[in-house]
């Protein structure tokens, strides 16, 4: 306690770093209170619908990573996910359109430009997004009914539509702008943060409500705390899959240029367990929700039958199904983030040598080989980490608690939480200070999609 309070202190004394946590602190309290501004038009008496909707499946995790924004039909309703769909979008076409490649080699230039296509995209996402949001808070609430503009009890005016889209586009430009004043002037990533904000926003209300039910239904105190101490393993769990790490040695060649000698250090590669980060959820959950979109409007017996498996978010077809397509997708985006034969080429232009292994062609075979082997159990263990939930759900936690003990959103707390720790202590050991960890060391986080 006395060494939390020396580091407390510590970070207090330093005027750039005290200065950008309550530059941080100032924008996450901005983006909070916009969570909870209704819709022009919209009375927010009469939420009650859309906020049930919002309990579990796709719905439940939208509000999730909105921050309860999404229930509450705020301005800031469709949150920063427009523009993560928007920078996968981007991401994808890097792989697999030469322009895009082009820019990304360009680089701060090329960067800048990136960043714009990004912003322009989100803006196109958000105002697709937009009416069907609308849409479906208009079947909640009762389009007839007086909770939405007019207050006359006719239909909802072209007036509402309008300004309904452009508010909720104009929010999330607003948020997207928050995270990147965040990510300039603030401390950790602007984006990641906001989400991590939106996730642990939910944390006390599932805690309590988890609490109040085990106090309802049986186990009592006792039980509430085991399942916390086994939450605590599966996060402490998550961050040796974030962390983990492989280390490849490589051998650089001595060189003399005038009276000075460079070279000849043993360097070395971290190859990551999980290169892919949360991609892999997240695209594996889009692939899952599409069979229950389209058979929805069917109403044969095989396509009720079909939307009744992949519908049970805790039966075993759906979350089998859901962990094999994590597993190839980990491959797949790790086989397309990581060139093995142009970290070979590289290496060979540097002079550098994995020992042991010829430069080039062999090496890129290594660097394959090890690849393979370490992304395998990384892709198991984060389809466990994915489907964890369901499991946690059938032996009787509360589903909104449930969300936590895995899946996108713990992976993204730890993640964020981990890089945000990083940015801190290298500020203290910058200015020689101790650092937030006495032993041991914060080695980075995975990659998100912002």
């Amino acid at each position: 306690m006395k060494r939390l309070i020396t580091t407390i202190k510590n970070i207090w004394a330093i005027e750039d770093l005290r200065k950008r946590i309550l530059y941080t602190l100032s924008l996450v309290l901005v983006y909070r209170i916009g969570s909870y501004v209704v819709l022009p038009g919209v009375d927010p008496s009469q939420l009650s619908g859309l906020q049930s909707q919002t309990q579990e499946g796709i719905m439940g995790l939208l509000n999730m990573f909105s921050g309860g924004a999404f229930a509450n039909a705020s301005i800031f309703a469709l949150g920063i996910m427009p523009y993560i769909t928007a920078s996968i979008v981007v991401q994808l076409l890097v792989m697999v359109v030469p322009y895009f490649q082009k820019k990304q080699r360009e680089g701060e230039s090329g960067r800048r430009q990136m960043t714009q296509i990004t912003r322009y995209l989100t803006i196109l996402v958000t105002i697709l997004q937009a009416p069907a949001y609308i849409t479906n808070m208009m079947s909640q609430l009762g389009a007839s009914t007086t909770a939405i503009y007019p207050f006359d009890g006719s239909d909802p005016s072209v007036f509402f539509w309008i300004s309904s889209i452009l508010i909720l586009t104009s929010g999330t430009l607003f948020v997207m702008w928050l995270g990147e004043r965040i990510t300039d002037k603030g401390i950790g990533n602007g984006i990641s943060l906001l989400i991590m904000v939106g996730i642990i926003a939910r944390l006390p209300f599932a805690l309590v409500g988890e609490f109040g039910s085990r106090m309802e239904e049986g186990g009592g105190l006792i039980m509430f705390l085991v399942e916390i101490v086994i939450w605590l393993v599966v996060i402490l769990l998550c961050i040796l899959l974030v962390q983990g790490t492989r280390k490849i040695p490589v051998q650089y060649a001595k060189r003399v240029i005038g009276n000075k000698q460079y070279g000849g250090v043993r360097q070395y590669i971290p190859l990551k367990v999980n290169a892919a980060g949360v991609m892999p959820i997240i695209f594996a959950q889009a692939i899952m929700f599409i069979p229950i979109t389209l058979l929805g409007f069917s109403d044969s017996q095989s396509g009720s039958g079909f939307l009744a498996v992949f519908s049970d978010f805790n039966g075993f077809w759906y979350n089998f199904v859901f962990a094999i397509l994590i597993i190839a997708f980990t491959f797949f985006y790790t086989a397309i983030a990581i060139n093995p034969n142009q970290m070979a080429d590289d290496m060979k232009k540097n002079g550098g040598f994995i020992p042991g292994v010829k430069p080039g062609k062999k090496t890129a075979e290594y660097l394959e080989n090890i690849l393979s082997k370490i992304t395998l159990p990384g892709s198991i263990f984060l389809a466990i980490v994915a489907i964890l939930p369901a499991f946690v759900s059938l032996l009787g936690v509360n589903s909104q608690f449930a969300q936590f003990y895995g899946g996108t959103s713990l992976l993204i707390m730890v993640g964020v939480i981990l890089d945000t720790l990083q940015q801190i202590e290298s500020h203290l050991l910058m200015r020689h200070y101790d650092g937030l960890t006495k032993t041991g060391r914060i080695k980075g986080r995975s990659s998100l999609p912002a």
